[in-house]
């Protein structure tokens, strides 16, 4: 059954025999199951078995990968708890997922996971591998579900996170991506308009013996700058995104991009809101798991997208360690509304800073739905309203000389 002479060998495998040396090779078997078998009956303990296809795939499509988001996430959870439940142990559970989760991504990390299992590693310290795709927060959370035996407590608190957290970016998409569309359309509107129409009007204006109006020439300018330099506006707004790109890496841009986040018109209540709700279920699902209130504020803290909430949260972390209460920092920081302080005060003094945290990301959760609401309804006619004006300061610019055009040949 040794795969050494097998045209398509279906299984490779890395085992130890029992004078402790390495084998490798591969099995051309129909499952994995009688691999595993042949592997036992050749007295080799088996360290790892892949699909040998799905290491080619792997290895050809690995670029391509699309990182599993939050909904992959919450649905991984979700199957993790329900199988485990059903009495199945953890590597076979793994298996399981892996061959039926349909993100390659995710599939290929839970395969490395179980193989890391099946070397004897803890489920957290296998997981801890990709920290790229289970956070510090995941692993953190399977580990204090491994240390108390409620793992499948521990998945389904993840999964709940998973799932508000991808109902929270929706909502953000919702509030971004159709402003976003508008404003492509209307700039693509534009262009076409400065170097396609307006200049298959010039030459009947230039035949006019009329001095054309102001907005007529300006008009008229920018349609000509656009076809004469056209490679310096790419040039520049090639420079532009790339000032930019360097700037959200550096840290004073970090911080200056951030603080932007916090002043801009409508779009800063959603910033604010969304940071309220992420870190009030972040809080609240590693204090439910035992974890300590400091290392809990420490792992929040990362999850923070704009790095002003992250740095209050790590200064609120130092107070807590010198024994303040974390709603006195979160008041002083000014970055969060006051009820949250309000909140967090009255958990601490009732002893149930969770159930408080809780309620608060159950409130800004449907804050930011019902500012994503307002938020699309504002921008809307706006952008429609900016659209027009642009496009009718175009027409018009067209109108107003054939206007006089026509009104000269009355009169003669």
């Amino acid at each position: 059954m040794e795969g050494s002479d097998s045209v398509l060998p279906i299984f490779s495998y890395l085992a130890v025999d029992k004078e402790g040396k390495e084998k490798k090779g591969t099995i051309d078997s129909g499952s994995r199951e009688e691999a595993t078998e042949w592997l036992k009956q050749n007295e080799l303990i088996t360290i790892s078995l892949v699909d040998s296809l799905a290491i080619s795939k792997d290895i050809n499509l690995k670029f391509f990968e699309r990182k599993p988001k939050s909904h992959d996430m919450a649905v991984f959870c979700r199957q993790f708890v329900s199988i485990l439940s059903a009495g199945v142990n953890i590597l076979s559970t793994l298996e399981m997922l892996g061959e039926q989760t349909e993100n390659k991504c995710l599939a290929r990390i839970i395969w490395e996971t179980r193989t890391e299992v099946e070397k004897g590693e803890s489920l957290a310290g296998a997981m801890r591998v990709n920290r790229n795709i289970f956070t510090d927060i995941f692993v953190t959370m399977v580990e204090a579900g491994e240390a108390s035996g409620s793992l499948e407590t521990s998945f389904s608190r993840m999964a709940e996170r998973f799932e508000k957290d991808a109902a929270l970016k929706a909502n953000m998409k919702k509030a971004t991506i159709y402003p976003a569309s508008l404003a492509i359309v209307a700039v693509a509107v534009v262009a076409m308009l400065l170097i396609f129409v307006i200049p298959s009007f010039e030459d009947m204006f230039a035949d006019l013996d009329t001095g054309l109006p102001a907005i007529t020439v300006v008009v008229l300018g920018a349609s000509n700058f656009i076809l004469s330099y056209w490679y310096i506006i790419l040039a520049g707004i090639a420079l532009l995104i790339i000032l930019i790109v360097n700037l959200a890496k550096s840290k004073a841009g970090i911080r200056f991009l951030g603080r932007v986040a916090l002043k801009l018109p409508l779009f800063g209540n959603l910033v604010t809101k969304t940071a309220c709700a992420r870190m009030s279920r972040t809080l609240s699902t590693l204090i439910a798991a035992g974890i300590p209130l400091i290392e809990a504020i420490d792992i929040t803290s990362a999850t923070m997208t704009n790095i002003h909430f992250k740095n209050a949260l790590l200064a609120a972390k130092e107070e807590v360690a010198m024994g303040n209460n974390l709603s006195e920092p979160i008041q002083r920081s000014a970055l969060f509304p006051p009820l949250v302080h309000h909140m967090l005060k009255i958990g601490e003094s009732t002893g149930g800073i969770e159930g408080m945290l809780n309620k608060l990301a159950d409130y800004y959760d449907d804050e930011v739905k019902n500012v994503t609401q307002s938020l699309m309804a504002a921008m809307e006619p706006a952008i429609i309203i900016l659209m027009a004006g642009i496009v009718g300061t175009l027409v018009i610019s067209v109108l107003l000389p054939m206007t006089s055009m026509y009104d000269a040949l009355d009169n003669m």
